[in-house]
């Protein structure tokens, strides 16, 4: 098994995480190996954000604003941010591009974080990328400083992986039942490429 090999087999959505992260500079020298997926045309369409300390409260307050819950309800909202002591926030920030749509430029942006995510692991620390009904809701777009033409796809919470949380590896699902080969010619494709070579070149190519 190569080491690529062990890492997918081995990483988890980190549901419960320590009370520790890696510093700015580590996430830096991370990030710039993640930023190595696809990005046709490298526009880089994405930023991210990071919320420690005081910062996820003010995350947690928007949340529960948006929510518009009170009591306990809105006291568990505004801590949901407190369940890792880094969360990345995930901007995408499409461009208008002749020869990338913005669906590509969103597959972008998830393959830097896809990156981002299998390096922490690497690194022996946990990862979970958290979405939810709030991410366009006002408080929370203010909060996390989302500009117009900007599209927040939720949060990567990262700390070191807690002990008791199962880590062994991981069977390889099936890909059978997603995984088809195009045939190199039908009856009706070999009909359709006869037709095309008795009508001769198309004028210009």
């Amino acid at each position: 098994m190569t080491a690529l090999a062990g890492l997918l087999r081995t990483r988890r959505s980190g549901g419960r995480i320590t009370d520790a992260a890696p510093s700015d500079a580590e996430l830096g020298d991370l990030l710039a190996l993640a930023m190595n997926a696809p990005d046709h045309a490298a526009l880089r369409p994405w930023r991210l954000v990071l919320l420690r300390g005081a910062a996820r409260d003010r995350l947690g307050a928007a949340l529960a604003a948006a929510q518009g819950a009170t009591g306990p309800e809105r006291d568990r909202a505004a801590a949901k941010p407190r369940r890792a002591p880094l969360l990345v926030g995930i901007v995408l920030r499409a461009r208008p591009h002749p020869k990338v749509p913005e669906w590509e430029q969103l597959a972008a942006a998830t393959a830097v974080v896809t990156h981002l995510g299998l390096l922490l692991h690497e690194a022996g620390w946990s990862s979970i990328w958290r979405t939810g009904p709030l991410l366009d809701a006002p408080p929370v777009r203010a909060a996390m400083d989302v500009a117009a033409g900007e599209r927040l796809l939720g949060w990567l919470y990262v700390g070191r992986p807690d002990p008791g949380a199962p880590r062994g590896d991981r069977p390889p699902a099936d890909p059978r039942p997603h995984l088809t080969v195009l045939a190199a010619e039908t009856a009706e494709t070999a009909e359709t490429t006869e037709a095309a070579e008795a009508a001769g070149p198309v004028p210009g190519w």
